[in-house]
């Protein structure tokens, strides 16, 4: 196996690894928020809507990056790879903060 094989398989990894948690983080956020609740002021329901949108897109982009390696046509780029680690970063540390 030479070095740029390595250095693909480990990003392959890392992406992989990455949209898992985000994935899983953002159905988990999904599953809370509830933009259409009774009582929510306009500004409050435009802000729950907003957070359920980009929850919505992050779960896509981490779906994505779990059938990436059945898709041949298709390899993670390093910069699909540092966005999707940036927030499995973020939220391990949230989670690690929390407790």
């Amino acid at each position: 196996m030479t070095t740029a094989t390595s250095l693909i398989t480990a990003l392959a990894v890392v992406h992989w690894v990455s949209g898992l948690i985000v994935l899983a983080e953002a159905l988990n956020k999904l599953e809370r928020t509830a933009p259409c609740r009774r009582g929510l002021r306009a500004r409050d329901r435009i802000t729950e809507w907003l957070k359920a949108i980009a929850w919505a897109l992050l779960a896509v982009g981490g779906a994505g990056a779990l059938i990436t390696p059945l898709l041949p046509l298709e390899q993670p780029t390093l910069q699909d790879a540092c966005v999707l680690l940036g927030f499995a970063t973020l939220i391990v540390r949230t989670r690690v903060k929390e407790g």
